[in-house]
């Protein structure tokens, strides 16, 4: 029912309806690559597809993907970021996936889906062992980590806030 598609010219409108509601409730948005930073649809498409090549560098970034959870009608639950590799931030802090759920549709199980699916994707960028953090007070995304293999490795401060660090073994 449920499947990881990367942002493509047909998903605008859905892209922005998305977009939108997290925007209306006046969140953070998560993960971070799915925001729209002052640009307009074509140009998200453009640099998404940047941030999958070594061009990613040149911006101190790692190359990532980023997808959309869809289900059958296109309407996007999640959206989630997979980076191909780790930095010393994203070792630390960052991790390799990073993911977000619309705010209409949280606490249905759609986070565990998503992680669980990307996953798979990530097995096939070479990621065997992925890292996946949260911060503690965020009850939620712990439940969803720890539901699709995550151990604990530990907790660190980051600004103020304490983060776990989870490691998921892809099989």
């Amino acid at each position: 029912m449920f499947k990881l598609v990367e942002p493509n010219d047909l998903m605008k409108d859905e892209y922005i309806s998305y977009i939108s509601e997290w925007e209306n409730a006046e969140e953070e948005i998560v993960p971070a690559a799915s925001r729209r930073d002052g640009k307009n649809y074509e140009e998200l498409i453009i640099k998404w597809r940047e941030q999958k090549t070594n061009k990613a560098y040149s911006n101190g970034f790692v190359p990532a993907s980023l997808y959309f959870m869809v289900d059958e009608n296109g309407k996007i639950y999640g959206s989630i970021h997979i980076r191909h590799e780790l930095n010393d931030y994203l070792l630390k802090i960052g991790g390799h996936i990073g993911y977000g759920i619309r705010p209409s549709e949280r606490q249905k199980g759609y986070a565990a889906k998503m992680l669980s699916l990307a996953l798979q994707t990530a097995k096939e960028f070479g990621i065997n062992k992925a890292l996946v953090t949260c911060d503690k007070s965020n009850l939620g995304s712990a439940r969803t980590i720890i539901k699709n293999g995550g151990v604990l490795e530990n907790e660190i401060i980051e600004d103020g806030e304490l983060v776990q660090r989870y490691w998921i073994e892809i099989t």
